[in-house]
């Protein structure tokens, strides 16, 4: 009986081995496979040569400028002359110097802060770095002649004959050549946000902006000063806050045209294409292919087409989502009538309802939730197509963030528009949210 009962165990032991080793056998595979092609795209794309060409030191400096403005303090030395200016703007020299730049183009002094100060004499200059000591240059004809303070030369210091760089810290910089002397000072912020450099609301005070707006004394003729405030803001022509708007009206728009256009095309022809439906098999199967068409030319490649037919702006955004969405809508749309149940379409019918009252309130009350659901969700996601559609020119805040980049602007610009891109995809998705609470589970979260 003991033996028996020895031998009844180890058979069902064996049988739970084996059935484990059967179970886990598919995953080891998948795992191995996995491991495999992450190994061969690892070599086909030469990502370990990629990893080496790749400069992290200029991903830092983007990054930086995107929330740090230079100002260049810079004296020429075959004029003589020399001015202050902020670097990326087109109308930002200061015409009085700031208080920490002292001094004529003869002869001035720089504080950069916390004791760096760099001394401006003729075409010579004197650079005091804590810790390090003083380093002088002089252009002495055509060569730049560099004395340095004893000890070895640290690796933010580089002096030739044609050329000195000193960068001690990433906030400060010296540059002399033979031609100027440049100093760079960084400070974080977005300079000139609120108002242009040559605005006379410029660097003014939160109280005193509401100071100014009430007072009864006119900064222009033409309108009243609240109104002046808001448009020196609103046509500020650094950031350009007017156009920014309105590009991001003009994506908006593209998103919610386009998939409404998309739903509307969409629905009766999902109806056309469901065979409980529709009973002809050859025009279901033409609409199908229809939608396979429509939707397997990406959107990218319409908005190209439409671009060429119909030139820049919105509308060829509008019908590039349309075109690509009416196929991805009409399949989904006719999967969920595919889906219905059969008997609440009878129950309406045996009331001796029509054809259409039958859709009515048989059919759209089932579909209703998954085509508000799934529209709402196409709107959410057309919102960010529509940006990168935007970019190739078909317009909006995808056209303005490319043009920022092409003509090099400080990158706190593109940061702006990237950081309001982020922003309203955010007011769609949380909108897109409340909205489908409210049609589905009548605003009560689930």
């Amino acid at each position: 009986m003991v033996a028996a009962t020895e031998q009844s165990t180890a058979l069902m032991a064996e049988t739970v081995r084996v059935s484990v080793r059967k179970a886990s056998t598919v995953p080891m595979l998948l795992l191995v496979g996995v491991a495999l092609y992450l190994i061969y795209a690892w070599n086909a794309f030469d990502i370990t040569a990629l990893l080496e060409r790749a400069q992290l030191s200029k991903g830092a400096l983007l990054i930086s400028d995107s929330v740090a403005y230079k100002t260049h303090v810079t004296k020429n030395l075959r004029r003589g002359d020399f001015e202050v200016a902020i670097e990326g703007e087109r109308h930002a020299t200061y015409k009085d110097l700031p208080d920490w730049v002292r001094g004529d183009a003869d002869k001035f002094s720089v504080d950069l802060g916390d004791g760096y100060v760099v001394r401006v004499e003729d075409k010579s200059l004197a650079f005091e770095v804590p810790g390090y000591g003083t380093i002088r240059s002089e252009l002495v004809g055509k060569k730049i002649v560099t004395e340095l303070p004893e000890g070895p030369v640290p690796d933010w210091l580089k002096a030739r004959d044609v050329k000195l760089d000193a960068r001690p810290t990433f906030s400060r910089r010296v540059q002399m050549s033979r031609a100027k002397i440049e100093i760079h000072k960084f400070d974080y912020g977005w300079e000139n946000f609120w108002f242009p450099f040559t605005s006379v609301l410029h660097g003014k005070s939160f109280g005193e902006l509401l100071e100014i707006a009430g007072s009864p004394e006119r900064l222009d003729a033409d309108m009243p000063n609240w109104r002046f405030i808001l448009s020196s803001f609103w046509g500020n022509p650094e950031w350009q806050h007017g156009i920014v708007a309105v590009a991001l009206f003009e994506t908006i728009l593209m998103a919610v045209l386009g998939t409404v256009t998309a739903a509307a095309c969409g629905l009766p022809l999902a109806f056309v294409a469901a065979s409980n439906f529709n009973p002809n098999g050859t025009l279901r199967f033409v609409v199908r292919r229809i939608f396979d068409f429509v939707r397997g030319i990406d959107m990218l490649i319409w908005s190209l087409i439409f671009i060429r037919a119909f030139g820049l702006g919105p509308l060829t955004g509008s019908l590039a989502i349309a075109f690509t969405d009416t196929g991805s809508l009409g399949k989904l749309f006719s999967e969920a009538l595919e889906n219905i149940d059969r008997k609440q379409v009878e129950g309406v019918e045996s009331t001796g309802a029509n054809r259409w009252q039958r859709y009515r309130f048989g059919v759209i009350p089932q579909i209703l939730p998954v085509f508000t659901s799934q529209f709402l969700y196409y709107v959410e996601s057309n919102t960010r197509s529509a940006t990168v559609i935007g970019a190739l020119g078909a317009g909006g805040i995808g056209l303005v963030l490319v043009e920022t980049m092409r003509t090099q602007r400080d990158w706190e610009n593109t940061f702006y528009i990237i950081g309001l891109i982020i922003v309203m995809v955010f007011i769609m998705d949380s909108s897109s949210s409340w909205l489908r609470r409210k049609l589905i589970a009548g605003g009560e979260k689930r």
